[in-house]
């Protein structure tokens, strides 16, 4: 990775302290992800974040101990808020299988939400290509949800092979419609996520 600075500031350092009061760490975390997203996480830099923050570097320190640890806690963050969050909600409001499928195959269209996290998510994996820390986040990311997604169709009384299969195809279908948005109006987009949850949940005759 290209390194900013790490070492912290003098502890008299005025504007820090100030900034102490006024910033939290999300601050940080959401202008950095705004420029993971516009730059590559090349760019993802404290003078830069400082600058777009409008203080001096040396508040920073008051929420990381260098940029390392912003960036760790980048994709963790992307690693709860995606992820893990979508599944405990579920988990708390008990929705069956055949509704949790439906709500995650339109996931992609939950309007500027579904369009940040997608922008966010693209540019963390184009991070992965190049960053074994990084893909490995990706590659625990997508093993959760793909294994999300089994148990449904599980509860639906596919057999396990069947799951991983539909489980496979609906997030490689989830993940194409937030990458060719551009792809289709609204009624196409509609009749496709009908076209693959009727697909996907329908038993097989036996032969």
């Amino acid at each position: 990775m290209s390194t900013g600075s790490t070492h912290p500031p003098e502890p008299a350092e005025k504007a820090g302290a100030a900034s102490r009061n006024t910033l939290s760490p999300q601050d940080w975390l959401r202008v950095a992800a705004d420029v993971l997203v516009e730059k590559s996480v090349e760019g993802v830099r404290v003078d830069v974040l400082a600058r777009t923050l409008n203080v001096t570097r040396g508040s920073f320190y008051w929420h990381f101990a260098d940029r390392e640890d912003l960036l760790q806690r980048l994709l963790q963050g992307w690693k709860q808020t995606q992820t893990e969050h979508v599944i405990a909600v579920h988990g708390r409001h008990g929705v069956q299988a055949q509704a949790r499928i439906h709500e995650l195959a339109g996931l992609p269209f939950h309007g500027a939400s579904a369009l940040r996290g997608g922008a966010v998510e693209l540019a963390i994996r184009a991070w992965a290509r190049r960053d074994d820390t990084a893909r490995a986040v990706v590659d625990e990311v997508d093993a959760m949800r793909l294994r999300y997604i089994e148990a449904s169709f599980a509860e639906l009384g596919f057999e396990q092979q069947q799951c991983r299969n539909r489980a496979f195809v609906l997030y490689s279908y989830m993940q194409a419609e937030s990458l060719f948005r551009a792809q289709g109006s609204n009624e196409d987009k509609a009749a496709r996520r009908a076209f693959v949850e009727r697909l996907l949940t329908h038993q097989p005759m036996p032969f």
